[in-house]
């Protein structure tokens, strides 16, 4: 049950992305392309969970795990504050 909802994860945060995308490139504001940035790193932090306990569970992807979902809230942050007046 557990890979289901890894990849579950990972579908519904890549297509937040895609959906963001496409209305950034519709409408050009600004902060519909940070929000696609970060749920396409979002997603990816998912991939990376499927693959640290599921894939490959004697390889650690841990510290990847969260500087990528780290990385990926920093831009989100970013088109918040700057982006945002």
């Amino acid at each position: 049950m557990a890979p289901a909802v890894y990849i579950l994860g990972t579908i519904v945060a890549i297509a937040c992305g895609i959906l963001l995308l496409r209305g950034y490139l519709q409408g050009r504001q600004k902060l519909l392309l940070w929000s696609s940035v970060c749920f396409f790193g979002l997603g990816i932090s998912n991939f990376l969970i499927l693959l640290d306990l599921v894939v490959f569970p004697d390889i650690d992807f841990y510290l990847a795990r969260l500087l990528t979902a780290s990385l990926a809230m920093l831009f989100l942050l970013y088109g918040l504050i700057w982006e945002g007046q």
